[in-house]
């Protein structure tokens, strides 16, 4: 009867064991889960940040591409005549 008291006991403490090492593995899941929720969290609102700075960007550069046009149409443009039309040199008015 010892023997069967001593068997029980020693398969009760190592149940008892296992739940320990089961509720450790739990909270450490737990643990990690919120972690990993919190990094999803951060880095979604860094996208969103990248978005609209690359948007921001999209708009600088749309703005310096119409200056740039400006800029070799100003270099282009011919020159504009000085003074009075060519054939009007006699008429007075």
């Amino acid at each position: 009867m010892n023997w069967v008291k001593n068997v029980l006991k020693k398969y009760w403490n190592l149940m008892l064991g296992q739940t320990t090492i089961d509720e450790k593995v739990v909270e450490t899941y737990n643990d990690v889960k919120d972690k990993v929720e919190d990094v999803i969290e951060d880095v979604q609102e860094r996208v969103e940040a990248v978005k609209t700075e690359l948007n921001d960007v999209k708009e600088a550069v749309k703005e310096v591409v119409n200056q740039a046009e400006d800029v070799v149409e100003a270099a282009t443009r011919k020159k504009k005549r000085k003074g009075r039309p060519k054939g009007s040199k006699n008429k007075k008015h």
